[in-house]
Formats: C-alpha cells, sequence, structure tokens
C-alpha cells in the first residue's frame, strides 16, 4: 500500500516521502498514529503544493541570509571589559553580549546562533562564526579592548 508520510518515521522515511509499506502496517500504525496519509490523488496534490511553499520558504530565507551575512561582514563590534596585565580578562563576551550589540545595530539574531566554542576571555581582536542558515555562514569581527582604552591587534 502506498502512503504519504506526515512526520519523519525510523527506518522508514521523512516527512513528504511516498512509501509503499505492508497494508496492514499502513492501517494498524501509520494511518491511526497520523504518521502517514493514503497516497490518494488529492493528497499527492497537496503534497505537491506543499513542497513548492517549501521550496519558496527555503528560497527566501537563504536569501535573507544572505543579505543579513553582507551586513555582518562589514560589522565590527567593540567590547571594553576589565582586563589584568596579561590582557586577560576578569569577565568575558559570551554569544549573550555578540547577539545584544547585533540587536543595537538593528540585526536581531538568536544567540545559539553564534557559535562561539567558548566565551571570549582576550583582548584582541577575535572572528566569531555566525550560523545563519543551513548553507550560510558568515563570520562577525569582535574587537576586545581593555577599560584602561589599550587595544591591542
Amino acid at each position: 500500500m502506498k502512503v504519504i508520510l506526515t512526520q519523519a518515521v525510523p527506518h522508514l522515511g521523512q516527512a513528504g516521502d511516498q512509501v509503499d509499506v505492508a497494508r496492514g502496517y499502513a492501517r494498524n500504525y501509520l494511518i491511526p498514529r497520523k504518521l502517514a496519509v493514503e497516497a490518494t490523488a488529492t493528497h499527492l496534490r497537496s503534497l505537491q503544493q506543499l513542497k513548492a511553499q517549501g521550496r519558496q520558504r527555503e528560497e527566501r530565507l537563504s536569501q535573507e541570509a544572505d543579505s543579513v551575512a553582507e551586513r555582518l561582514r562589514s560589522l565590527i563590534l567593540t567590547f571594553a571589559r576589565a582586563a589584568g596585565d596579561q590582557d586577560r580578562l576578569f569577565g568575558s563576551v559570551t554569544s549573550s553580549d555578540i547577539a545584544e550589540a547585533l540587536a543595537e545595530q538593528g540585526i536581531r539574531l538568536d544567540r545559539k546562533k553564534i557559535v562561539l566554542e567558548e566565551p571570549i576571555k582576550a583582548v584582541g581582536r577575535h572572528a566569531v562564526p555566525v550560523r545563519l542558515h543551513r548553507d550560510t555562514v558568515a563570520s562577525i569581527q569582535v574587537q576586545v579592548v581593555s577599560e584602561s582604552g589599550s587595544v591591542v591587534f
């Protein structure tokens, strides 16, 4: 029996896949749990429409991510923090700090998209990657200066 999966099913496929399964498996397990629907002409048409909408949405999101990436590449964020003798910060610059600074610049990003392995704890210039979309990664220049005013490059 041919069914269209509405959710990802392990060892069977992803949502939107059309698969051939045993009639009993479809009627007793997949369809009652709303994991799949029978592959009728109506369902196939609606699946095609959903896939087309998904492609358009994905393309739009990709274009938006590219435009934000261009803005981020030309941006340098500067943070002033208290530092010790060896240019080690007493605090740190975290992804939340970077997200707040970007929001002040008019760029709203979730802090989870900022790929910071560990907080920045040294004075200087750091390149911080930002994952904007599945295929789009931009790099922000973050400059950390000592509150006393010395800049290290």
